[in-house]
């Protein structure tokens, strides 16, 4: 494996996503809040701790971000059916409205980019997506020993 070309691409990863972030996140929202938003959505009414461990945050970070979105009407807390002591939260129609509103946003705005790059390179780029996605699933899972 070519090393310098892993450090570039660990390089250009942050890069992007903080470009991305600062041209669309759109709404008041934080990246993280955005985040979250869009997998309640996504997902449908999650859990806490489930939701928790998707978003990769600590349940005090999650805990104020979910009062963030509660309070901004953008979801409801639930009672779990399952377990009366835990919560679980479900998109709210603004919530849903506000993320189509920023998903459109976003795809614009890469749109754009792509655009502005020769076709080759472009459809580079999107070929790459399989294994972008690929390579996101990856991170989640923990390190194989080696």
């Amino acid at each position: 494996m070519d090393a310098e070309l892993v450090v570039r691409l660990r390089g250009v990863i942050p890069r992007l996503a903080r470009q991305f972030n600062e041209t669309s996140t759109g709404a008041d929202l934080t990246p993280t809040q955005y985040s979250v938003l869009a997998l309640v959505r996504v997902r449908g009414p999650l859990g806490l701790a489930e939701l928790t461990e998707l978003e990769g945050l600590n349940p005090t970070m999650l805990s104020r971000i979910v009062k963030v979105l509660d309070e901004r009407g953008l979801i409801r807390r639930l009672p779990d059916p399952s377990d009366m002591r835990a919560a679980r939260v479900e998109v709210t129609p603004e919530g849903a409205r506000l993320h189509e509103q920023v998903r459109e946003q976003r795809t614009q705005v890469l749109s754009e980019w792509l655009e502005r790059l020769p076709a080759e390179i472009a459809e580079q780029l999107l070929a790459a997506v399989p294994a972008m996605e690929a390579l996101a699933e990856a991170v989640k899972s923990p390190p194989r020993a080696t």
